[in-house]
């Protein structure tokens, strides 16, 4: 099929996008329908949209977030197995405290335990002091995004931690909700982030011995 391509030859955003529909289509066949795949590429590249700085890579970007959420979708309607725990992070940009929560909890966890983290405002980036302060203790962030909070990743969740963004989580029965009073990344200077940083790893090294008990690194 050929797609509608601009006067540089490269194909257009909404071409893109629903070639990427129809990959997650027959990942998740049996699954998900292919109206909904459709709906969430669209809808995830939208909302990515509305903060991106820079839209060269989003189509691409989109396409990785509607994957996670789709899995997210399965998971929650019991058709994808979860091995291991899930864990959902959440703060008001998803650039500063719920990233570096989910970087240290697959630091310290790797595969012991799932890991999101998302944004009721998701900025338009992760805060270049976060990662700096990351990659003193040896973690790369270089490869995250600001993702905006979605209802499936919170379904797909067994422990929902909320950072400073008030009732922005829905709240469902079943599930552990935790709140952690850190203060915002981008009101500190890099010493105040570093603190932070170890404040974090504190709660995250309490809670993966709650969620999966094995002595943290």
């Amino acid at each position: 099929m050929t797609g509608a391509r601009g006067q540089d030859g490269l194909l257009s955003p909404d071409e893109v996008l629903h070639r990427a529909a129809e990959r997650l289509a027959q990942q998740f066949t049996g699954m998900v329908n292919a109206e909904t795949v459709e709906r969430v590429v669209f809808e995830s590249y939208t909302a990515l949209a509305r903060t991106a700085t820079v839209s060269t890579h989003l189509p691409s970007i989109a396409e990785k977030f509607s994957r996670d959420r789709l899995t997210a979708l399965a998971q929650s309607r019991g058709m994808i197995a979860k091995p291991v725990p899930e864990i959902l992070y959440v703060c008001v940009q998803n650039s500063g405290r719920s990233q570096m929560a989910a970087a240290i909890t697959r630091h310290l966890a790797g595969d012991r335990v799932h890991v999101r983290s998302a944004g009721s405002q998701p900025g338009s980036g992760i805060l270049p002091s976060v990662v700096a302060v990351l990659a003193e203790v040896g973690i790369d962030v270089s490869e995250e995004f600001p993702k905006p909070l979605t209802d499936d990743v919170v379904r797909a969740a067994d422990a929902v931690i909320t950072m400073g963004c008030g009732d922005a989580c829905p709240f469902y029965p079943g599930k552990r909700y935790l709140d952690w009073d850190l203060q915002d990344p981008a009101d500190l200077d890099l010493d105040g982030i570093r603190q932070v940083r170890d404040e974090i790893r504190r709660h995250v090294e309490e809670l993966l011995t709650e969620l999966s008990p094995v002595t943290t690194p």
